[in-house]
């Protein structure tokens, strides 16, 4: 399936294939040096693609060429992990550069974004079945989300799934983020999901979970971003129901950190 991009784009290949739910990736080398070259036909990974090449490098991995359901991007070859700081005593700092890399991706630019972009209404549509089946934590989840989707501050264009694995060492080009969902909201919702991982990467390794870590990371997110720190706490405690809903749809046992997480959020919100 590689091989017409690989032509077509004067490609060869630099390593194993690599399967994922959503996507075919091969690791690859051409003009313009070390390069992942990327194949899906998944709506969230075309339109992140299409959001990819918008930002033009600033931010996020550049895009060197993209085509139907192929993307290729310059590849990370930088031997630092956001996950690994995290486990290994840097988390504050490993924080700190999600939120850098929030604010580059949310600058204003010039042009128009792309028109596919879903809006944050849309993308919460999920979690009004699942608190009206499961009630409880998932029920504050959704009346926090609504009352913060009917007065959103600071709109921007959102990477949607920023966390310690989509932020990757590019080497001299610092870090940068790949594998954006490509929503439209307040840039608030970008900083919840630093707060359930690298958790829900490798849950035997919990960071996030940690006895007192959610307080520091409070601390941490709240100023590097720049957010007011219970509107930041609303916006965890609406991800984490989202989240939690996705994953009780499957049954996937790593609800239980988002619904850990939740939890903190709302105890701190009552207090």
């Amino acid at each position: 399936m590689f091989g017409p991009y690989l032509r077509r784009w004067s490609l060869v290949a630099d390593g194993e294939p690599i399967a994922t739910p959503a996507a075919r990736l091969l690791p690859v080398r051409g003009e313009s040096g070390p390069a992942m070259l990327k194949l899906s036909s998944n709506p969230d990974q075309q339109r992140g693609a299409a959001l990819m090449e918008w930002w033009n490098g600033e931010g996020a991995a550049k895009v060197l060429a993209r085509e139907d359901a192929a993307l290729l991007m310059q590849r990370a070859t930088g031997s630092g992990s956001l996950a690994d700081m995290a486990r290994n005593g840097e988390d504050d700092q490993a924080c700190r550069i999600l939120c850098a890399t929030a604010a580059r991706l949310h600058r204003k630019r010039p042009g128009h974004p792309p028109p596919e972009l879903v809006p944050l209404p849309l993308w919460f549509r999920e979690l009004e079945p699942a608190a009206a089946t499961h009630g409880g934590i998932l029920a504050l989840s959704l009346e926090t989300a609504h009352a913060l989707l009917a007065d959103p501050v600071e709109q921007v264009v959102l990477h949607g799934d920023l966390h310690h694995e989509n932020v990757m060492d590019f080497g001299p080009r610092g870090w940068l983020a790949i594998d954006p969902h490509g929503l439209i909201g307040e840039r608030g919702f970008d900083f919840a999901n630093i707060f359930t991982n690298p958790d829900l990467s490798d849950p035997t390794r919990p960071v996030a979970t940690l006895p007192g870590r959610f307080h520091r990371r409070l601390e941490v997110v709240a100023e590097a971003a720049g957010m007011e720190r219970r509107r930041l706490l609303r916006w965890i405690l609406a991800w984490t129901g989202l989240s939690a809903a996705w994953f009780l749809e499957d049954a996937d046992p790593l609800v239980e950190v988002d619904l850990t997480i939740a939890a903190l959020a709302a105890a701190e919100l009552a207090r």
